[in-house]
């Protein structure tokens, strides 16, 4: 079990936050930090968009930011969750997000369903969202991703 936690990107951080890094074969299906915050900036889907990382003990591991409307009952979208290529492997996306989904309904008690997106070709990540419950919708956006979503209450 590792100790991770998650934290918004801050003026504090957000530097720190732009030394992540994923293999170059999974940069199509993630965006880099800078276009997360710039999401963050411009709010392109939603109503707020909150740009995260994720730590082991001190050191960042992953990213990813959720975009909602608040208060809402089914629009939590998880999005750009990356884990870094030298801290994959781990085990560390399965706990991590374990740790969103915990943030996701302690910050916001309205929520009763989780979304996400994935690109068709990425196995891996398929794989854990259907391990940790979520169901393909057999729908996709205008990106042609999977819409998947979980129900957390």
């Amino acid at each position: 079990m590792y100790d991770i936690r998650i934290e918004e990107i801050t003026k504090d951080n957000w530097e720190e936050a732009f030394q992540l890094k994923v293999h170059e074969s999974q940069k199509p299906f993630v965006p880099t930090i800078a276009e997360s915050l710039a999401y963050a900036y411009v709010k392109p889907w939603d109503e707020a968009l909150d740009p995260y990382i994720i730590y082991e003990n001190n050191t960042i591991i992953g990213a990813f930011y959720l975009t909602y409307t608040p208060n809402s009952e089914d629009n939590y979208w998880i999005g750009g969750f990356q884990i870094d290529k030298e801290q994959q492997g781990k085990g560390y996306g399965k706990q991590s997000l374990q740790k969103i989904m915990e943030l996701i309904k302690a910050k916001h008690p309205d929520c009763k369903v989780i979304s996400l997106t994935v690109e068709k070709e990425n196995n891996k990540a398929i794989r854990l969202y259907e391990k940790a419950g979520f169901i393909n919708q057999n729908e996709e956006n205008d990106y042609q991703e999977v819409v998947y979503k979980l129900k957390v209450r």
